[in-house]
């Protein structure tokens, strides 16, 4: 059984995030994402918060797990038997960190491959970062994210819908 790690802070989930996920569940048997808890990045959501948002958007996909982590991703990875790490890759921009981790990553653990995935063309100016601070602003996120992860956001963030 060929399995995947597509690992990220998911903070927010975007449409794009599941675009690439999407993708990932037709390569891979099962497909697990892994949601890095690390709070130097002060989160909007909490790991327990974005584990279920993510759970409530995958859950007619039988194949996608969700999970939490800390630590080294390749542990994780070996841990969970999966032979490769997915990433999005959104513009070239993504690319030079990602390469980087990717080189890394293979460095660690030479059995698990990183595998780089683009989402739909139309999501690739979405990000997590400018999706909050739109919210954060009053603005419509409706287009970029799924509809429990904007009234998820609305409510933490204090804002109304428009």
């Amino acid at each position: 059984m060929r399995t995947a790690i597509y690992p990220g802070s998911f903070d927010p989930l975007t449409n794009g995030h599941l675009d690439v996920l999407h993708r990932a569940t037709k390569l891979f048997h099962r497909v697990i994402v892994a949601i890095a808890k690390n709070e130097s990045k002060h989160p909007l959501f909490t790991a327990a918060e974005r584990v279920g948002l993510l759970r409530e958007a995958v859950s007619q996909w039988p194949s996608v797990e969700v999970d939490a982590f800390d630590g080294l991703l390749v542990d994780y990875a070996r841990r969970h038997g999966a032979q490769a790490i997915v990433r999005g890759l959104r513009a070239v921009s993504d690319f030079e960190f990602e390469f980087q981790m990717a080189l890394m990553n293979r460095n660690l653990d030479e059995n698990i491959e990183t595998i780089f995935m683009m989402p739909k063309d139309s999501y690739t100016f979405i990000s997590s970062r400018i999706v909050k601070e739109i919210a954060r602003l009053g603005g419509n996120i409706r287009p970029f994210v799924p509809g429990h992860v904007e009234a998820a956001l609305i409510k933490k963030l204090g804002g109304q819908k428009k």
